[in-house]
């Protein structure tokens, strides 16, 4: 086959005059920090999801760093979680003081086993935080249920899960706290940005306050029409607000979502079409629970040549692609701080050397899935 002249990406976010204008019209304002632009894409989430408060923030780490704050995890404190997550989430629960505890993985869909919760439950266990893995809902259902019975907190990594929906529920929709996040490479964008949602008033509150220096009203509330520039701290905080000129860019995204996933969707069903029975690669396996796919990733697994030579060759075939995610169990630190657990997860250890992801976005044409499905037959006939 001939090879294209031009670089297929993994990614490439969905920015039109929408966006453009959402931004220019922020920038005219005078108005650019945090205002009432992104208590609209706030306001949007909560629509989304259902959830009754949202909270913005710089990005989906900054969102964790604090909700685990808020929820009072640290020191001697235990997070379950699963290793194949970006690293992220391990990074926010270790530097809180808390220990992650990893749970294994289903290797067909890649998300969290949990069956496998049970025993991995201490009196030390103060969170569970379930992955919606590349836009395929964790079974929330199972895993509220475990929590429920033990007074354990559930967060909701929904990072990948704008348009994930489980039972007919969204992301976020579940009575727990979730975080999203809108880095370039994910489903909608707001350049960077995170997204708490949640139930209880009292704990957006908390957010709130820690997300701007510990000051209760934010800068659009003491320097608009009628406010009052003084303020007072009780609790110190930090600066992870969102500012109105990312925030138009997300909230632009919000309106087209659907469009965007629903082509998200038929290019991964054109990949799975292109690469069916195809010996030496596995194919995304979806849950059999009821549920909606965003299609925020398309993982496959190279199983019949070594991963590095793979993405060698597509790289001579000017294809893209991505690592979601190095498993963090076996991150330096975590090993020299935590030990090696690898025995204990022997379905993560299992895809961990397989898993690539394949380019996969809206601006994508038909051509280019037909490209890189024969290059990849061609790739693996050779050998």
């Amino acid at each position: 086959m001939n090879i294209r002249e031009d670089f297929l990406p993994l990614s490439k976010p969905a920015i039109g005059p929408e966006e453009i204008g959402a931004v220019t019209r922020c920038l005219l304002s005078g108005w650019i920090t945090t205002g009432p632009v992104c208590q609209a894409f706030e306001k949007a989430l909560c629509e989304l999801t259902a959830a009754s408060n949202a909270v913005s923030f710089t990005s989906g780490t900054a969102a964790m760093h604090l909700l685990l704050k808020a929820l009072g995890i640290g020191p001697g404190d235990e997070v379950i979680t699963p290793s194949l997550t970006f690293a992220s989430t391990i990074n926010m629960i270790a530097l809180s003081g808390a220990r992650p505890v990893f749970v294994d993985i289903d290797y067909e869909t890649l998300n969290m086993n949990p069956a496998l919760l049970g025993p991995l439950i201490t009196d030390r266990t103060k969170a569970i935080v379930p992955v919606h893995f590349a836009g395929a809902p964790a079974d929330m259902e199972t895993i509220l249920e475990i929590a429920r019975h033990r007074a354990i907190q559930v967060i909701e990594d929904a990072a990948h899960a704008i348009g994930t929906y489980y039972r007919g529920v969204h992301a976020g929709g579940f009575g727990c706290p979730a975080v999203f996040s809108f880095h370039p490479i994910k489903n909608i964008t707001s350049g960077e940005g995170g997204m708490i949602t949640l139930y209880a008033a009292e704990l957006e509150k908390q957010l709130r306050l820690l997300r701007f220096h510990g000051i209760e009203r934010d800068a659009w509330k003491r320097y608009g029409k009628g406010g009052n520039p003084d303020y007072d701290i009780q609790h110190p905080g930090f600066k992870y607000n969102l500012p109105d000129v990312l925030a138009a860019i997300g909230l632009a995204q919000m309106s087209k979502w659907q469009a965007l996933n629903m082509r998200r969707a038929e290019l991964a069903r054109k990949y799975l079409d292109g690469l069916k029975d195809v010996a030496g690669i596995e194919l995304p396996v979806s849950p059999a629970y009821p549920h909606i796919h965003s299609w925020h990733l398309f993982v496959v697994k190279v199983t019949a040549l070594r991963r590095a030579r793979f993405m060698e060759q597509l790289s001579e075939y000017n294809i893209g692609y991505g690592l979601h995610f190095p498993v963090t169990h076996r991150l330096r630190f975590v090993r020299e701080r935590f030990g090696d657990i690898s025995p204990l997860l022997p379905e993560t250890e299992r895809a961990a050397n397989r898993i690539l992801s394949l380019p996969l976005y809206p601006g994508m044409d038909d051509a280019d899935v037909v490209y890189v499905c024969d290059a990849i037959k061609e790739i693996l006939r050779k050998g």
